[in-house]
């Protein structure tokens, strides 16, 4: 007897579906799977006989042939455990077919029958919001993820036994119901605030101005000067996410399996600090299967690369294409996939190798030329992709002791909200989010400067050193500070600030 079970499977970050065909017919014993299956879905043979075996139904001695269609989709992952086991029961007559016409099943098989989590069950879930299948059969630990959206019917199984006696209608099992708005809105809390962090005072206006325009960041100092912990605190001033957002970024974590069965949505922006050693491929994505990296990870959120001089060259040249395009694109001989990267990039470097090149506290007892190597790690083209350039300070005692410490991130919040609102407000007809992503065009259309401020950006061309390239940053800086002042002309005192965030451009770091 032939049986077809719907069933799923994660591509990038989609899901497409997979018509999972069970024939039991007569010969010599065996189970075979065809379709392009991976070796966690070769290996189902084995699960799915023991559970089916070990709930007390019978299995088949005969000759079992598994087809997953499409063929020429991959499939991988054992999430189709569960449609294969259910597909031998209704191939054998001991579920009736009807009871699985109009129900999507996925989930992976213990040998005692459990089912245990799988990942991508949130991408899963929105691939059926506009099916005429809404009936989703989940294990119990991934039915919240799925149930945010609104539009299917997620029902929580924990093992095949209740699986089986939920189809033959012996038991009754609800749909769960979420209410995702209240989700949403009460995880918002972070564990750091921008008030935990002592002194830096100009350097906390940074990343509120960075924060407010959505401009990239580089903070160089000598170690233990807090560059790490202000890099922690930027997600905690950046604007909340929406909820198209959330769902978005907890769709990326799904795929990746970095949810926990207690969490269905983040509501929080992601903050990821992949170590220095990390890989091109574990960085933007990709692998035999692609899987989204870090930059993905990172989409609507925060990417901090520390020690950015010691990153590969390789690795960080393939941030190019994301930082510009808000996406990257991963190409293998079967198929291309493209995965969302809108992130702020905020990286942290040493002035020099010893790291006090620019302490009057310790003496540097780097070279000229070996400075000169050490920010030479950095390429141009990347280092044109970041708007900022922060010079942080170490601390001296009394800023370490000084009472109060500043402003709380609720209150900055705010004011980095206001300024998006007017950006928003600004550009909508052009497409564009924040000042970060002006072109040349909107730059000379908006980023209009009094005189006695074109005559400072002269001078700081000719008298501080700075580069033809940093113009243009310059003033899209100027334009996001004056809209936190909620001015629509740039004024001397807003490209003087500006300029203050271009310490990389000035003479002293010349050689």
């Amino acid at each position: 007897m032939l049986a077809k079970i719907i069933s799923s499977t994660v591509v990038g970050i989609e899901a497409k579906e997979v018509v999972v065909e069970v024939d039991v017919s007569g010969g010599l014993p065996g189970f075979s799977i065809v379709g392009l299956p991976d070796p966690a879905v070769r290996e189902s043979i084995n699960r799915v006989k023991a559970a089916i075996k070990n709930c007390g139904f019978k299995f088949p001695t005969r000759k079992i042939t598994v087809n997953l269609a499409p063929a020429d989709i991959k499939k991988q992952g054992p999430s189709f455990d569960l449609p294969i086991a259910l597909g031998i029961l209704v191939a054998t007559e001991q579920i009736c077919p009807e009871a699985l016409s109009d129900k999507v099943a996925c989930g992976e098989l213990s040998l005692d029958g459990k089912l245990r989590p799988i990942t991508g069950s949130l991408p899963r879930a929105l691939a059926l919001k506009n099916n005429h299948m809404r009936n989703l059969l989940l294990p119990q630990d991934n039915s919240k993820e799925a149930a945010v959206v609104r539009e299917i019917r997620v029902y929580p199984i924990s093992n095949l036994s209740q699986a089986v006696s939920f189809l033959r209608k012996e038991i009754e099992i609800s749909p769960l119901s979420l209410s995702v708005r209240k989700i949403w809105k009460s995880d918002g809390r972070y564990n750091l605030d921008m008030s935990d962090v002592k002194g830096q005072m100009h350097v906390k206006r940074g990343l509120e101005v960075a924060a407010s325009g959505g401009h990239n960041l580089l903070m160089i100092g000598p170690p233990g000067s807090g560059k790490t912990m202000l890099a922690k605190c930027l997600p905690t001033i950046l604007p909340k996410m929406n909820l198209h957002g959330a769902l978005e970024t907890t769709r990326i974590h799904s795929v990746s399996g970095l949810l926990s069965g207690k969490e269905t949505l983040l509501s929080r922006r992601p903050f990821r600090a992949p170590h220095h050693t990390i890989s091109d491929v574990a960085l933007i994505g990709g692998g035999s299967f692609p899987r989204p990296g870090e930059i993905s990870l990172a989409h609507n959120g925060v990417l901090f690369l520390d020690e950015l001089p010691e990153f590969r060259r390789n690795a960080l040249e393939a941030l190019r294409q994301p930082l510009e395009e808000g996406k990257i694109t991963v190409s293998r001989a079967s198929c291309s996939i493209v995965f969302p990267a809108k992130f702020m990039l905020v990286a942290a470097m040493n002035p020099c190798p010893c790291g006090y090149f620019t302490d009057p506290r310790k003496e540097c007892h780097c070279t000229p030329l070996q400075i000169q190597k050490y920010l030479a790690k950095i390429s141009g083209p990347l280092l044109d992709r970041i708007d900022i350039h922060l010079e942080v300070p170490g601390l001296n005692y009394k800023e370490l002791t000084q009472r109060p410490r500043g402003e709380d991130s609720f209150s900055i919040r705010q004011r980095v909200e206001r300024a998006r609102a007017v950006q928003k407000k600004r550009y909508a007809k052009e497409g564009t989010l924040s000042n970060a992503n002006l072109k040349p065009k909107q730059i000379e259309k908006y980023c209009q400067v009094s005189q006695e401020a074109k005559e400072l950006l002269k001078m700081a061309i000719y008298d501080l050193g700075l580069s033809a390239r940093a113009y243009d940053k310059v003033l899209k800086l100027g334009r996001t500070i004056a809209d936190l002042d909620e001015k629509e002309q740039m004024s001397e005192e807003h490209i003087s600030e500006a300029i203050s965030y271009r310490c990389l451009d000035r003479n002293i770091w010349a050689y």
